[in-house]
């Protein structure tokens, strides 16, 4: 495996996209799924899959808080909430694409230069 691979912040990187798929079926799967059941099944359904996210993004954010701050690890999390959600929306939940999606992910660029910027 080679130091890229390796570094903790590329680790992070990959436990948050992990943590975000699950945070991602947990919170919208049910949509699809679960639209006849009670609420409250959703919920539960959602929460033993929150269980598995957070057995990820906890890890992740404490490795990921070692080498960058606060401000630059949430910046990172919502580059890769929108990475993960606009997948998901199109290919999983059949959600038409948009050009608000191009406009939030430049937004979004925006943000991570200004917020890793020396």
């Amino acid at each position: 495996m080679n130091y890229v691979a390796q570094h903790p912040i590329v680790v992070s990187a990959l436990m948050l996209t992990a943590s975000n798929l699950f945070m991602t079926f947990a919170w919208y799967g049910h949509l699809k799924h679960l639209n006849s059941k009670p609420w409250w099944i959703a919920a539960l359904i959602s929460w033993g899959i929150a269980l598995f996210e957070y057995l990820i993004q906890v890890p992740a954010n404490r490795i990921g808080f070692e080498h960058m701050n606060l401000a630059q690890l949430k910046i990172l999390q919502e580059v890769i909430t929108l990475a993960v959600f606009v997948p998901f929306a199109v290919f999983y939940m059949g959600q038409e694409i948009k050009m608000n999606y191009l406009y939030a992910a430049v937004c979004l660029m925006g943000a991570v230069y200004f917020i890793f910027k020396a």
